[in-house]
């Protein structure tokens, strides 16, 4: 017999949750923990109550939870958050949150309640009260506490918020092994637990450079320890190339806050990789990951981080000194099928050209084009050197050039103008979104009226209006960040803007243009439609995506013809429908085409 078959099972109603996820993982025969955790021990179903708000659960939390924390006694304080808890019937995720954001009469009282629900509660709502007054609370003594209850299904995410101060390592294990569905990090996650450094080192180098595997680029730095793997093998070229692309991931800011600015030790392992750069291969990839981390130093998120004086723009102009000369202008054609050496060759410059010895131009803007994202183009704002979005905003990137400079949106006239600088990955509806109101006055151009800035509210920024108009006509004529197929889309936009009558007479719109993201190759025409005298009993729009694959020809010529060809041809008869209003679609006899199914 196994030693899970030999074992009793513990009952749920004697034993605490602590003592039950020991015993699980100690008559596990190989000591792996399950993604989702061990199953928690049969006890009363997850409480659901249809019509509860936020508000009202916060409020029903406070009242209820508030007195009895403030019991010096934790025993007799935690058998009473028991009863509470049942009684209000509050979701579990629901009552932690309200739980972990309680203001407390008695912190110490508090603490000694949260420890004693950790360690002996049988409930799962009640430990989950403890759990979440140690993200705030806890202190060392309570990490392998939180560390065994993170094992069990629905108590990874508040047992890594909590351990996040006191143990990084063991936060991010956590983090890992409950978000990790692909389990392409298992290999590495079991190397770290056994303690073996070379066996972490193998398993960290040998991570598939893709999304599914680095997309917890920071938990994984953290779990791996991989400073002090760069400490112990500073010219390890591998460990050195890995935490070049680890680094650049954490940089980026496509969905939530750049986690660079929550990697502790960021500033070192930049150090680090700098450093020993010379002892990667010189390659047209290693060439192209120093230049991202450059690109990032210059105008990311990375600037944010508390940097000493001079030690970034040090770090800039060695990386300057490591690449390769500058390619010359123009910039010859691509080579067929050398992406990477022609992003190299186009980005080479942007972020050493400008920056000068001294103090950074007040107003800068760089558009910077990720060349491991090929279909992603933000616009980078920088004042006084630092980077707008970034230090406002933190839940996306910047607008593309083609919205904030090709429109005009940025030029500064007498008349106010609001503009929306970045969005929420997730929609404006969801997490909002940047905005400013810009106006010429006098001299001046004057950035002020600020909205969705996360923080104290922004200062108003005053710019010289000669230099100010300089940098942007600058950064409209600096089209180096752009590939053909994204030329094309520039072009043909251009054309419709100055020729609206090309797609009005169809009864089209230019609803967007741009490059496939899938396929950055491929120039997309997406047009809407909204017929003057709809089918009786409909409404609504219709979209059509017009797909230009890129066909060698030069990118002016390709817009050329594209434009004539809607002097004379319907888009609605050779674009792909693309949805919009059923009825409509139906009465017009327009079918979405079947969808692939995922590979």
């Amino acid at each position: 017999m196994s030693a899970r078959e030999e074992r009793p099972p513990l009952s749920s109603r004697t034993t605490s949750l602590y003592d039950y996820a020991l015993f699980r993982h100690g008559i596990e025969p190989h000591g792996r923990i399950p993604r989702k955790g061990y199953p928690l021990p049969d006890g009363p179903p997850e409480p659901s109550r249809e019509g509860l708000t936020w508000q009202q659960a916060r409020a029903e939390v406070t009242d209820a939870l508030t007195p009895l924390l403030a019991d010096p006694d934790p025993v007799r304080a935690a058998a009473a958050v028991h009863r509470r808890v049942a009684e209000l019937a509050v979701p579990r995720r629901t009552l932690r949150a309200h739980a972990a954001r309680l203001a407390l009469t008695d912190e110490d009282a508090a603490r000694r309640t949260a420890r004693q629900l950790a360690r002996t509660g049988t409930d799962p709502a009640a430990v989950g009260v403890g759990m979440a007054l140690l993200i705030r609370l806890g202190e060392p003594e309570d990490v392998p506490c939180l560390k065994a209850l993170g094992m069990l299904r629905g108590l990874a995410d508040t047992a890594s918020t909590a351990l996040d101060p006191l143990d990084r390592q063991a936060a991010a294990l956590l983090v890992i092994r409950s978000r990790d569905r692909s389990e392409r990090l298992t290999p590495l996650t079991e190397a770290i637990t056994s303690g073996d450094a070379e066996a972490t080192r193998s398993a960290l180098v040998s991570l598939p450079d893709e999304s599914q595997a680095m997309w917890l680029a920071r938990r994984i730095a953290e779990a791996a320890d991989l400073n002090g793997l760069l400490r112990a093998r500073p010219q390890d070229a591998d460990l050195l190339a890995l935490a070049g692309r680890l680094l650049h991931r954490m940089a980026d800011q496509l969905d939530s806050r750049a986690e660079i600015l929550d990697y502790l030790p960021a500033r070192a392992v930049y150090e680090a990789l700098v450093r020993h750069a010379d002892e990667l291969p010189p390659t047209p990839e290693h060439w192209s990951l120093l230049l991202s981390i450059a690109l990032d130093l210059h105008s990311g998120a990375p600037v944010l981080l508390n940097w000493r004086p001079g030690r970034r723009r040090a770090l800039l102009d060695a990386l300057d000194r490591l690449l390769p000369a500058a390619a010359p202008d123009p910039v010859p054609e691509p080579v067929p099928g050398d992406r990477r050496a022609d992003w190299f060759r186009r980005n080479r410059h942007l972020p050493f050209a400008r920056a000068e010895a001294g103090d950074p131009p007040r107003w800068e803007l760089a558009v910077i084009h990720d060349c491991e994202d090929s279909s992603a183009v933000e616009t980078r704002i920088l004042i006084d050197g630092i980077p707008l979005v970034p230090a406002l905003f933190g839940k996306g990137r910047g607008h593309a050039p083609e919205y904030l400079l090709d429109s005009g949106r940025l030029r500064a006239a007498p008349q106010p103008r609001e503009v929306q600088l970045a969005e929420a990955y997730c929609t404006e509806g969801c997490c909002g979104a940047l905005y400013v109101t810009i106006r010429r006055d006098g001299d001046e151009v004057v950035w002020d009226g600020w909205r969705g800035a996360v923080g104290p509210p922004p200062p108003a920024y005053h710019f010289d209006a000669a230099a100010y108009d300089t940098e942007l006509a600058r950064a409209v004529r600096d089209h180096s960040w752009c590939w053909p197929a994204r030329s094309t889309a520039r072009l043909i936009a251009a054309g419709l803007r100055d020729r609206p009558e090309l797609t009005a007479r169809w009864e089209l719109s230019p609803h967007w243009i741009g490059t496939d993201w899938r396929d950055p190759d491929t120039t997309v025409v997406h047009l809407r439609h909204e017929p003057s005298a709809p089918p009786p009993g409909t409404g609504g729009s219709l979209y059509f995506d017009w797909r230009l694959p890129d066909d060698g020809a030069p990118p002016r010529d390709r817009a050329a013809a594209a434009l004539r060809r809607l002097e004379t041809d319907d888009p609605k008869a050779f674009a792909t429908f693309a949805g919009g209003d059923g009825e409509l679609a139906e009465a017009l006899g327009h079918r979405e085409p079947p969808r692939t199914p995922p590979a």
